[in-house]
């Protein structure tokens, strides 16, 4: 009830509410990271931040619900690659947010991924923790990892290479 004494109508269920994804647009802007993720159930919320393309385009950002039953990767590469990803034929995964890097699910527990592992497109390498949010970040190509690039528990960028793999075929 509000102060009126009307009822308000209740939220779908599995709906957010539109007040929640206000904020979430509202902690972008504040936080200064480029997409923002959540998840409740199978509602998936994606907010990104207005971002230049190539040649100046602007890419505006979005607040859509989008409702997904498997787990998605949280981003493709934005930037251009490097001369070592253009020359090495190698793939690199990078970080879709500011946060903290994980290379285990818990403590103590062993890593998703070893240098040396043959990983397939979907399969999870690490956890990106923004904002008190895990974020399992997903190899988008099969292949074998040949380096991580980051030390565990250490804070990562946007779009900061995390790993290279080496891709099959």
């Amino acid at each position: 009830m509000n102060d009126g004494g009307e009822s308000l109508p209740e939220p779908e269920k599995g709906a957010l509410p539109l007040d929640d994804v206000g904020r979430l647009v509202e902690l972008l802007a504040e936080s200064g990271v480029g997409e923002i993720r959540v998840r409740q159930g199978e509602l998936e919320i994606t907010v990104k931040a207005r971002i230049e393309g190539p040649a100046g385009a602007t890419v505006e950002p979005s607040a859509a619900p989008v409702i997904a039953q498997t787990t998605a990767p949280l981003a493709e590469a934005v930037s251009e690659p490097g001369p070592a990803e253009r020359n090495g034929g190698m793939h690199v995964a990078r970080s879709p947010v500011v946060g903290t890097f994980y290379r285990a699910p818990a403590p103590g527990e062993e890593p998703y991924v070893e240098v040396g592992d043959r990983v397939g497109a979907g399969q999870a390498l690490c956890i990106v923790e923004a904002m008190k949010l895990m974020n399992e970040i997903l190899a988008d190509v099969s292949g074998e990892v040949v380096e991580v690039l980051v030390e565990d528990a250490k804070g990562v960028e946007y779009d900061q290479p995390l790993f290279r793999i080496r891709p099959e075929g």
